[in-house]
């Protein structure tokens, strides 16, 4: 019996994706991205200026790395040869600064989540790392600025 198109469309599309982690930092004024999965041997980074360029940049990279890794003879899992994953990004609070920057400043998400304008300049620049709670005010501020963008009538 032979399967059609469709059928073949739909089987790729019902299965179940391995999901590989990235961790998107801001890095000396360029964004960072690295694999931190232990799915994937070995060391894939990747940096651009920006955020769209180094998601592009790592999924290039991790493509390269495969290939490298099936030209030394080593073992790789189907699902990676085959490209059956998703890259899941994880913008640390550096990044995330950097990202709402384009449409707020500091200043705005210092005032919306009540976390000192110096301070959140340490997290964007990476000098500091937040705590998760402090992080999570972060979030909840940025959130706030979009909620008021969105009552906007």
């Amino acid at each position: 019996m032979e399967t059609s198109r469709v059928e073949i469309a739909t089987l790729h599309k019902n299965k179940a994706m391995e999901k590989i982690k990235v961790n998107i930092a801001w890095c000396d004024k360029n964004f960072g991205a690295s694999i931190d999965d232990n799915k994937v041997p070995g060391s894939v980074v990747a940096t651009d200026k920006t955020l769209e360029g180094v998601k592009s940049a790592i999924a290039d990279a991790l493509r390269f790395h495969v290939e490298g890794m099936l030209a030394d003879g080593d073992v790789v899992p189907e699902w990676l040869i085959n490209g059956d994953y998703e890259l899941d990004f994880y913008l640390e609070t550096s990044a995330l600064l950097r990202k709402c920057e384009r449409y707020t400043s500091l200043a705005a998400i210092a005032r919306a989540s009540g976390i000192n304008q110096q301070l959140l300049n340490h997290y964007a620049s990476g000098l500091k790392i937040p705590r998760p709670s402090q992080r999570k005010r972060i979030v909840d501020g940025i959130h706030k600025i979009g909620e008021e963008f969105i009552s906007v009538v």
